[in-house]
């Protein structure tokens, strides 16, 4: 069986936003100095649901990442925590694109890595919170996806899932391959041994740029990019205090419920 997992690697979402900065100019985040990039948290999970199922029926596992300025120990690991094999996405080419092109991109990838029964992914990203790019990759594929989910189980030609939905879960079966997209409720991923940072730092991850994966040069980078970022901005919160006032606490009810009226609270 193989899996195929689409990690990404983002600005750890702990830091705090003060500590970003904005380029007006160029319309986007200027990271944190001093803090180290991480991988997404909610595509841990899914390297997390791929092990799982290595562990109970054994599979080969290919993690997929792509982006600028990839920080090994960041992108490695997967590797750690038990995935067999990591390919880089790396090419000026592939900048400034979207959702879109970036589901495109990995589409184009995993069909070059060849037989594919199962593509996991986080539920979405921790810098721009979209969740579209899993769906993405299923639609250009042409194969089912199933998001979010918070368990899943391999059967013979079908996966098996736990879809999270606002008053439960639904236990959904579909044929693979598939796309599955994994959230948090799945539990927490497993800590990487020091064998397998050890064996993590001896493997050399493949490179691709857009070239080998045969890439239309119109579908990525900002050419292929189908969303027009007008504005990105920090917002601004302003808080301001306004005191109930009375002499008994019946008239400073009074007062708070007129407050409340004029400020169309109530």
């Amino acid at each position: 069986m193989n899996i195929v997992v689409c990690v990404k690697q983002v600005p750890d979402p702990e830091t705090p936003p003060s500590s970003f900065k904005i380029d007006s100019v160029a319309n986007r985040v200027m990271p944190a100095a001093g803090v180290p990039p991480v991988i997404s948290p909610f595509d841990e999970h899914a390297v997390e649901a791929a092990l799982r199922i290595k562990d109970a029926k054994g599979a080969k596992v290919t993690v997929i990442s792509m982006g600028k300025d990839l920080v090994m120990d960041v992108v490695k690991k997967p590797l750690s925590m038990g995935a067999d094999e990591l390919i880089l996405l790396q090419d000026e080419a592939f900048e400034g694109g979207d959702s879109f092109t970036t589901a495109y991109a990995l589409s184009m990838a995993i069909k070059k890595t060849g037989q594919y029964d199962l593509i996991l992914c986080g539920r979405q990203a921790a810098d721009w919170d979209v969740g579209q790019v899993g769906l993405g990759i299923a639609e250009l594929l042409g194969i089912p996806s199933v998001a979010p989910v918070k368990k899943v189980e391999a059967l013979d030609g079908r996966v098996k899932v736990e879809r999270v939905v606002p008053d439960g879960y639904e236990v959904i079966e579909v044929p693979m391959p598939a796309v599955v997209t994994i959230s948090n409720e799945l539990g927490e991923p497993r800590y990487a041994t020091m064998k397998g940072i050890m064996a993590a730092a001896r493997k050399k991850p493949t490179v691709w740029t857009s070239q080998d994966i045969g890439a239309e040069a119109s579908k990525i980078g900002k050419a292929g990019s189908r969303i027009k970022l007008l504005k990105l901005f920090i917002p601004v919160r302003e808080v301001k205090c306004v005191m109930a006032e009375g002499e008994s606490i019946e008239e400073a009810a009074a007062d708070l419920a007129l407050k409340m009226r004029a400020a169309k609270i109530i």
